[in-house]
């Protein structure tokens, strides 16, 4: 999963490489409501994303330090870091795109053959979908993932921040974030009121044009 970045650092050694960036919301910080209040969306983006953004680009300066100076020790060192704010960025910049204020209903086209051929119906997705994110041990993702290998739509849960590829090979289309950062201001310990709800705002064009891109990649 390739995400973008913006801007450029200052110094000698660094000024050729680029940040990673916050990524602007495709909606206002109310348009998902009453699914996702606005107060959560100020904080969850503005806050949490923006700080696994910052830790992101802190970890990488170190890490091209430690390269610089042959530290593979050092390297090492910075493996959870990376793997954690990398991953809350990778994975929240899929989120934001997954929802919309115009979504929800049903999916279409070969999105939708996909899933009724690999989950029996749409309903059965999302029911076994739910059941995969409500079911996480406390914080972490649920996922629906392309598996290149068999060409099928297949669910994963990930712990924590862990981006779905990186850690599971498949790729990754829609997700539904369950850190109780995500929904706690709103549903309180509810989750799977909240992991319901979100099917009303899922942007399933956002998910289709993922799901034909991984088919071509």
């Amino acid at each position: 999963m390739i995400i973008s970045r913006c801007g450029r650092n200052s110094g000698s050694h660094v000024s050729k490489r680029f940040k990673h960036c916050l990524p602007d919301l495709p909606y206002d910080f109310n348009a998902l409501e009453p699914v996702i209040s606005a107060e959560i969306m100020k904080l969850h983006h503005g806050k949490h994303h923006a700080t696994y953004v910052t830790n992101l680009n802190v970890a990488e300066e170190k890490l091209h330090e430690a390269k610089a100076k042959n530290d593979v020790s050092a390297i090492i060192a910075l493996a959870p870091a990376l793997k954690f704010n990398g991953g809350g960025h990778i994975n929240h910049s899929i989120f934001w795109s997954n929802l919309s204020p115009n979504g929800g209903g049903e999916p279409s086209g070969d999105l939708m053959q996909a899933i009724c051929r690999d989950f029996g119906s749409f309903e059965n997705f999302k029911t076994q979908l739910q059941a995969t994110a409500v079911g996480v041990q406390g914080s972490g993702w649920g996922w629906l993932g392309f598996n290149k290998q068999s060409k099928r739509l297949q669910l994963a849960a990930c712990a924590n921040q862990d981006p779905l590829e990186a850690t599971t090979g498949l790729v990754p289309l829609f997700g539904i974030d369950v850190w109780e950062h995500a929904y706690y201001l709103q549903y309180k310990n509810v989750r799977p009121d909240y992991v319901k709800n979100i099917f009303n705002i899922a942007n399933w064009k956002d998910v289709e044009a993922r799901f034909n891109q991984a088919q071509c990649s």
